[in-house]
């Protein structure tokens, strides 16, 4: 999780100045002038996953609640980072930003209705399911940002004249997701073959 943190604010796009490398919250609003469409909204999947994983995990048992509800607000705030300015959410082309704002929403909800749950339970969620309820975040964080900067390189670099790399953001958000997914992959095996799993 804090490679992936730290990928949010790492350069993805390596371009030939200072001015035209661009870090992971830069790229969504950078690349609208690329004519990508509302697709560069994936640009910002990453702060939703991490903190939307950071919320799922507090439902494991044995941490305490005081840690839990610290946790839920740190994942609502990492989920912020996505928001988008204000004049964007009010403005004639909102319907672009909203998706994003709903995703903020549902990590905000996510937060409220894990303390719900945690009172329902007391605590004891099943491990097995709250494993396999990392996986589809760290999917996305992982697929969705990687295939979007994929698509926009080729474009940045046609603008720029002159071929682009791949920046270190762009590698250690798909490393973080993708040992996320091993990890919680590998925990959720141990839970069906009946061996305990990590608390």
């Amino acid at each position: 999780m804090t490679l992936i943190f730290s990928a949010i604010f790492l350069v993805w796009l390596p371009g030939p100045a200072a001015g035209l490398q661009f870090i992971g919250l830069e790229m969504g609003e950078w690349t609208k002038f690329l004519g990508v469409d509302t697709r560069r909204n994936w640009f910002y999947l990453p702060p939703i996953t991490l903190g939307l994983m950071l919320v799922w995990l507090t439902l494991l048992p044995g941490l305490l609640p005081r840690r839990r509800w610290l946790q839920r607000a740190l994942g609502v705030t990492v989920a912020l980072l996505a928001f988008p300015a204000l004049e964007d959410v009010t403005g004639s082309l909102r319907g672009e930003y909203l998706p994003r704002v709903a995703a903020i929403g549902l990590v905000a909800l996510a937060a409220a209705g894990a303390g719900v749950w945690e009172r329902w339970r007391g605590g004891n969620g099943r491990l097995p399911l709250l494993w396999a309820g990392l996986l589809l975040p760290a999917l996305v964080g992982l697929i969705f940002p990687t295939w979007i900067f994929l698509l926009v390189r080729p474009a940045a670099a046609q603008v720029m004249g002159q071929p682009l790399g791949i920046g270190p953001g762009v590698w250690l958000n798909g490393a973080g997701h993708l040992l996320i997914i091993l990890y919680g992959g590998h925990q959720l095996w141990l839970g069906w073959r009946g061996q305990p799993a990590d608390r």
